[in-house]
């Protein structure tokens, strides 16, 4: 009697050589500036997971990160491309920052109708390159790189004019302990970290994400446009409907990423920068399969890195910029995952070749 072991999913399957792949770039980019790449993965991941503090400042990291891989997942998921991640971020972190400065109500409260600000300010983003795609067929890419830049220059004079910091004009003013997600007995609990109630927020919205897509006709309608457009319009389905809402839904998850980064990681915005957490987001949503639960684990996967590349630096002198080679070579198998299944493919024949030659003789 043979014992069969449990199949890996080929999406799990994919995401392991991807990263493979990248931690073995990283070592050899390790190698060619003469470190020892031992050394530096050591000093790397207990940068990210040493003690309670470090964790707590990786599950930070993470937060917009999850946030952001879920809206370019949700969109991948209905067969649009939304890389405008980052001004959707920027909006919805705008907008949750202007009303921690200027309404002054019980923190429940105050967080509440930011998060509602934030939602809107995104989706709002998203909305546009919807309509532009539903009413004009302009691509999505085209539209949400416009809407990137245009976010850009509204926080750029929106800060100064309106919300300049005391002592310097290209950063807003600080939000209150009241209007921030950081909470005492969650900054004790991981020692004075980074962590906030950003990280709840985030596992919720991935458990919502999930159900939508997979227990809803809602999703089943998103996930049939995608595949097929016009399969789903000879369906009955609205599919520009659909278009619509599934960009405006992934600028809503992507400004959530906004106020968990500007007022949970953060206290302030800084003009003159568009977030690389959004174009993060597409690596994460790639890693993770497009899939919620995957999200969140890339997502946390990222957050270790970028949060364990200074300590690593300062252990062994290995450039920082290591940690995000190592992302890009990940984002870079886990985009041509089609080669990779291919791969796959190839020897699980190859051995089922070899075994059948075996029985027949």
């Amino acid at each position: 009697m043979k014992l069969k072991l449990p199949q890996i999913p080929r999406q799990i399957t994919v995401s392991l050589i991807a990263v493979f792949m990248g931690l073995v770039g990283g070592a050899i980019f390790m190698i060619s500036t003469g470190s020892n790449p031992f050394a530096g993965y050591n000093f790397l991941f207990r940068g990210g997971l040493m003690n309670i503090e470090r964790i707590g400042n990786t599950l930070a990291t993470a937060t917009p990160l999850i946030f952001t891989g879920l809206s370019v997942a949700f969109a991948f998921k209905t067969g649009l491309f939304n890389i405008g991640a980052s001004g959707q971020l920027l909006i919805g972190g705008l907008s949750a920052t202007a009303i921690g400065l200027t309404v002054v109500l019980p923190k429940p409260l105050l967080l509440l109708i930011m998060i509602v600000a934030a939602i809107a300010g995104g989706a709002l983003w998203g909305y546009v390159p919807g309509l532009l795609k539903a009413l004009f067929n302009v691509h999505e890419v085209v539209a949400t790189i416009m809407m990137n830049w245009l976010a850009y220059w509204v926080t750029y004079y929106t800060i100064p004019a309106y919300f300049k910091g005391e002592f310097m004009e290209t950063e807003s003013r600080r939000i209150s302990d009241i209007a921030s997600l950081r909470v005492p007995w969650l900054t004790e609990m991981f020692h004075d970290s980074f962590i906030n109630l950003g990280i709840l927020l985030a596992v919720l919205v991935v458990l919502l994400i999930w159900v939508i897509l997979n227990k809803t006709v809602l999703g089943y309608e998103l996930k049939a446009a995608g595949f097929n457009r016009h399969a789903a319009e000879y369906a009955g389905m609205a599919v520009n409907r659909n278009i619509v809402l599934s960009m405006t839904i992934a600028g809503a998850l992507a400004g959530l990423g906004g106020m968990a980064l500007y007022a949970g990681y953060a206290v302030n915005i800084q003009i003159g920068i568009l977030p690389n957490q959004g174009f993060d987001g597409i690596a994460v949503a790639l890693l993770g399969a497009n899939s919620p639960i995957g999200v969140l684990f890339a997502a946390l996967f990222f957050g270790i890195l970028h949060s364990g590349k200074g300590f690593m630096n300062a252990m062994t002198q290995i450039p920082p910029q290591i940690g995000d080679t190592i992302i890009a070579i990940i984002l870079y198998f886990a985009a041509t995952s089609v080669l990779i299944e291919r791969f796959l493919d190839r020897i699980k024949k190859f051995f089922s070749n070899r075994t059948t030659n075996k029985e027949g003789s």
